[in-house]
This record gives structure tokens, sequence and C-alpha cells, in this order.
């Protein structure tokens, strides 16, 4: 099935055409109206100087009309074999598409609502038959089943005509058009936009992106700048300053040699003040017992501190160099980048 982008915006003409595998554009008088374009022979150029394929109108009271019209188009400097002129269903219309055919143009006759429509352009050798499917579903017809019947009757009879689905209004167009079988779609960008969009797709893409970085992010780069540690000769009060500062609700306390002995927490903050709220600022971190830190080397794969916050359910875990501190992780910072739930 081609796929033709429906629109007269350049700029996301533009955008649409970066795919590299559009058929075409398609575009109205209705669409240049819409975006302000005054110039539109000028803008007709420009396009065709973007897209593969430029169906554009060539209107007319009468068939003579039609034909001039897509003469004076073609005089723009238009490829006669990159362009596709549109002209709606009338009975000057298919008269006019078998002259331009006779002469070697391509033809896409629309606005098509009837099968009976359908067939006389069909058998006028319109390359293309344009039913809108969105404004028929707007009256309550069956358009599907409408589409469908064309598809079989240029299967059935052999024409050599396109059957493009047209008046695109959501993702689930798409889909009918590719069940039915038509030839070509004709898709609005903010629909094409949606194609390839679904909510599973994007849960298992982020579960690929996390387990990725899990499997290739070292711990020490996801460590914050701040680096809250105490030694054993300063006060509650310092500890209590250095987790405010680095927003991480707990410090490293090392000895005197700068190695780590244990980590205070804010749940140690709180049990401590409750027990002895009038001196317990002033206490030295040397007067409370630690027990040995939950430790993890910068150089370990991120995986691994999961792992660790997972089996043992703590909030904070230090991260060594050597034995030297050098960070904390917090388990807000990895549940905030989805690597830990």
């Amino acid at each position: 099935m081609e796929l033709y982008l429906d629109s007269a915006d350049i700029k996301e003409i533009e955008e649409a055409f970066k795919l590299g595998f559009l058929a075409g554009l398609t575009t109205t008088p209705t669409f240049m109206h819409r975006h302000g374009i005054t110039d539109v022979d000028g803008t007709i150029v420009r396009l065709s100087k973007i897209v593969p394929v430029l169906q554009i109108e060539a209107l007319g009271d009468t068939s003579e009309q039609i034909v001039k019209e897509a003469h004076r188009l073609i005089g723009l400097g238009l490829d006669k074999g990159k362009t596709v002129f549109k002209t709606p269903v009338s009975l000057e219309g298919v008269r006019a598409c078998r002259q331009m055919k006779d002469e070697g143009m391509r033809v896409n006759v629309h606005l098509v609502y009837t099968l009976q429509q359908a067939y006389m352009a069909m058998a006028a050798g319109a390359d293309y038959v344009c039913p809108l499917v969105g404004r028929l579903q707007d009256e309550g017809h069956d358009a599907l089943a409408l589409i469908e019947q064309c598809v079989e009757a240029v299967g059935f009879y052999g024409y050599d005509t396109k059957i493009m689905f047209s008046s695109v209004r959501h993702p689930e167009h798409v889909r009918n058009a590719i069940n039915i079988g038509v030839h070509t779609c004709t898709v609005p960008w903010k629909v094409m936009k949606q194609l390839t969009e679904n909510s599973f797709t994007t849960v298992g893409i982020r579960e690929f992106e996390i387990h990725t970085q899990l499997m290739t992010t070292r711990v020490k780069e996801i460590i914050r700048e701040a680096k809250p540690a105490v030694r054993l000769k300063d006060t509650v009060f310092d500890a209590m300053v250095q987790m405010t500062d680095s927003r991480l609700g707990a410090v490293a306390v090392l000895d005197n040699s700068g190695r780590v002995t244990g980590i205070f927490t804010d749940g140690d903050l709180r049990r401590q003040l409750n027990r002895d709220p009038e001196s317990f600022m002033d206490k030295k971190m040397s007067d409370f017992s630690y027990n040995p830190p939950l430790t993890v080397s910068g150089d370990e794969l991120l995986y691994q501190a999961v792992k660790i916050f997972k089996d043992r359910q703590v909030d904070n875990i230090i991260v060594l160099d050597n034995d030297e501190f050098i960070g904390m992780i917090d388990v807000q910072d990895l549940i905030k980048q989805d690597l830990l739930s």
C-alpha cells in the first residue's frame, strides 16, 4: 500500500518526507487557504521539488477548462511524470480524465461517494479513485463497504486504477485501509505520527533502556556531586547541616584517617532527638555506635547497587573507591529514574 501525506503545511511536509519512504503528497486548495497561502502557484512549484509525487487540483466547469488548467500547471515547470492532477467526479470530470490520460498525464478522480462514481472514474482510466471515508462516516454511511467494493471492482474487472483511502481521521482508518487492501492511503501528519505509537511498545522500550543502563552504567557515574560526610569529632548539628545541604537524608561517618566507620541517617537523628532533645545536637559523632555500613564500589555496575537496595531494604548506600568515600546513593534517586520500583 502506497502511503501519501495529506497536507499543505510546508514545515510538516518537510518533516514527514524525512522518513524517506512516503510515496507522495496530496493537497487541496482548502488546505492552502487554511494555512494562509496566497501564492498558490509558487507553493505548488516549491512542493514539487520536495516530494516524489505531487497530487494537485485541476479545476474547471468543463473538461476543456480542466485540461487547460492541467496544461497551465505543467507550464509552471512541473514534471508530468511526477504530477497527478486531481479532478472531482462528474461527467465533465471523467471526460477530462480520459483526455488527460490520452495525453500521457496522470489523474486522480476524487470526491467519490458511490460505487457508480468510482466505476465511471475507473472506466475513464483514472490512475487513482479517491473516496472520502471520514466525510462519508460523518453522514452515517458505510464508507468501509464502499472502499471494499471499489477494491473488488478493480480486481474483478482488471482496471489499471488504484483506490486511494482518503479523509483519514485516526489511526484506526489506516488499519481499515490495510485490512481492506486498498492500494493507496493518504494520511494527515498528526495521524501518521501516531502509527508507530503503542503503550506496550513504550513500556518495552523503557524496560530495554533501564536494563541497558543497569548493565552498562557504573555506580560512580550516577552519584550526586554532594559528598555528605562528618568526622567522629564533629557534632550532630554538623551532621544535620550536611544532610540538609546534600538533601540525601544521611551522612557517612569517617574516622580520623578518613575511612568510613558508619552511616548516620535522618531516622537516627529523629530517634536520638526524641530521647535527648536538649543536648542531643551538641553530641559528637563519636558518642554513638555504628553497624558496619552497606557499601558498594564506584566501579561496580549499577545493577549491583539495585540488588543491595532490594535485598537489604535500605535507603542509602555508601560508595567507595579503593576504600575511600566518594559519595552516596539514595534509593529515591533510582526510583525517580525507574531503575528501582
